[in-house]
């Protein structure tokens, strides 16, 4: 499974972006699509995921903020982000993983979003 993301950029703090990712091919009949981000000097952290069968799962740092949706038929995950912040700058990256477990993951590339104050 190859994983192609795109939408990164530069932002004013209070504005928005809109990553999008699309996954070559899907391999698990449930399976999770998400976004993680590592900002420089810290851990990879999630972010936001959703699973196939709709159920959509945030961390607490933007939730009222970013938005996760999910095209199944075209295997694209998206990722709306509003009311950005200084502090959501970070790399982020596109996931694929069976819904079942925290293994057999797959990564994309990762798109930098920076957001200046």
């Amino acid at each position: 499974v190859q994983l192609q993301a795109s939408g990164g950029g530069l932002v004013q703090a209070g504005g928005s972006l809109r990553l999008s990712c699309r996954a070559s091919r899907s391999i698990y009949s449930r399976n999770t699509m998400g976004w993680y981000r590592q900002a420089p000097g810290k851990q990879r952290e999630l972010v936001a995921d959703t699973t196939n069968g709709g159920s959509t799962n945030y961390a607490d740092f933007v939730k009222g903020r970013f938005t996760i949706s999910r095209d199944n038929a075209k295997n694209t995950v998206y990722l709306q982000m509003n009311s950005l912040k200084p502090e959501d700058t970070a790399v982020y990256y596109c996931n694929y993983r069976a819904a079942w477990t925290n293994a057999y993951n797959y990564w994309g590339q990762g798109t930098l979003v920076t957001v200046s104050s």
